[in-house]
């Protein structure tokens, strides 16, 4: 369930926005990721309160599933027959239906995954994480697919997408069934929504944490937007058009989530030798090396500079969302402490995410010409290094005003 689940996502993610350059939507990119963020607001509270009193987790996957994967193969098919004249609204339609049923997908797998687990009789805490590995392993076999499949710049990635997004709706029906609550509460609209760990904002330095999150949460998706269109801009130079790189972009950001999988297991040495603000400012200024190493290499002799961005990448993704995680969990009180988990989901992937797509397709706006025939590098650079620069501001920022002694 891992593996596809996240091989669903891996299939169009990374390579979503080579495509819409070269169907002349490229101004647009910032908003196709942003929906994601933006559906992730309240899309996954819906579906997670349907899952708990009426529909079975497992059946309400597989209907998600099938409803997204009936709208992205409504975008692979509608882009098919537009060809180079694509219309931003008719894609941007169906490909938001898609992600909308998509995304809640992603609580409702672990929700599934939980209670089957609960019921064989295992130790989730334990037992989940070497399960949850498969869906990287997923995520990374769909990347490297739709690059050898040669899908990573046309509508077939879409395609790719709806077929391995029916092939789980089916399976998502063979799983283990889970409960439905049969307790009818009067819980407010506030408390089923999980809208009272906002109160969290009250105390200051909970407040500034979720400032932080949100800042951070900035950069999030700016590489899986605009990574693959980068690095095959390469291609106008002859220099570099048949480097491995510039052939083979997926494969090389595949790197990226490669490193994520291996860097969660340093998590736990950097957690008891520097503590949790340590580790969240480590993570803050690896999005500075990732980001500054994007702008200062090229899939030449300078492409070891992407390739150790990559590896950076683990660092600065993960080391923040555990440790954040981990704080969350001891500085908030039981009664709301998965809402509160769910605050700082909202507040990295939500708000963050999205305010950080659009002002990144801003800046890139500003100083990549994309209608122009003349190579784009030393612009997509520029663009790099603003990034870089944000992401140190917010890292000096945190250490500067967030406050927290915590004991390594």
């Amino acid at each position: 369930m891992n593996f596809l689940q996240f091989g669903v996502w891996g299939t169009y993610l990374t390579s979503m926005g080579s495509y819409l350059v070269d169907v002349n939507l490229a101004s647009h990119i910032g908003m196709f990721y942003a929906m994601q963020g933006i559906v992730s607001l309240f899309m996954p509270a819906i579906l997670g309160i349907i899952a708990d009193r009426w529909i079975p987790a497992q059946k309400l996957l597989s209907i998600s599933h099938f409803i997204a994967a009936l709208f992205m193969g409504m975008a692979g098919y509608y882009g098919m027959q537009a060809g180079q004249e694509v219309s931003f609204g008719w894609l941007f339609a169906f490909y938001s239906a898609s992600v909308a049923f998509y995304m809640p997908t992603l609580a409702l797998s672990n929700s599934v995954a939980y209670s089957s687990l609960e019921k064989s009789g295992l130790d989730i805490i334990k037992d989940f994480p070497p399960i949850r590995i498969f869906g990287t392993i997923g995520f990374i076999c769909s990347m490297w697919l739709t690059d050898l499949m040669r899908v990573q710049d046309t509508c077939g990635q879409f395609f790719f997408c709806a077929v391995l997004e029916g092939c789980l709706a089916f399976y998502a029906l063979t799983l283990p069934a889970c409960p439905v609550s049969k307790i009818r509460t009067s819980r407010t609209l506030v408390e089923a929504l999980g809208l009272r760990a906002f109160t969290l904002f009250r105390q200051k330095r909970m407040a500034l944490f979720f400032i932080f999150s949100m800042l951070l949460g900035v950069s999030l998706q700016i590489t899986n937007g605009f990574a693959n269109p980068y690095i095959t801009s390469f291609e106008s130079i002859p220099e570099y058009a048949d480097t491995f790189g510039v052939q083979h972009a997926n494969i090389l950001i595949s790197l990226s989530q490669i490193s994520e999988t291996l860097c969660i297991l340093l998590i736990p040495f950097f957690l008891k030798r520097f503590g949790i603000k340590c580790v969240m400012l480590i993570a803050m200024l690896a999005w500075v090396l990732r980001f500054g190493l994007f702008g200062a290499g090229n899939p030449g002799d300078g492409v070891w500079m992407f390739v150790l961005s990559m590896i950076v990448y683990g660092v600065a993704f993960d080391f923040f969302n555990v440790s954040g995680s981990l704080f969350v969990d001891k500085e908030t009180d039981k009664s709301i402490r998965s809402s509160a988990q769910g605050v700082f989901t909202i507040m990295t992937n939500g708000l963050g995410a999205t305010i950080g797509t659009l002002g990144a397709q801003a800046v890139v706006n500003h100083f990549v010409d994309f209608s122009s025939d003349i190579p784009q590098v030393d612009q997509w650079q520029a663009a790099w290094y603003v990034f870089a620069a944000y992401a140190l501001v917010v890292a000096v920022t945190f250490a500067a005003v967030f406050r927290y002694k915590s004991k390594p």
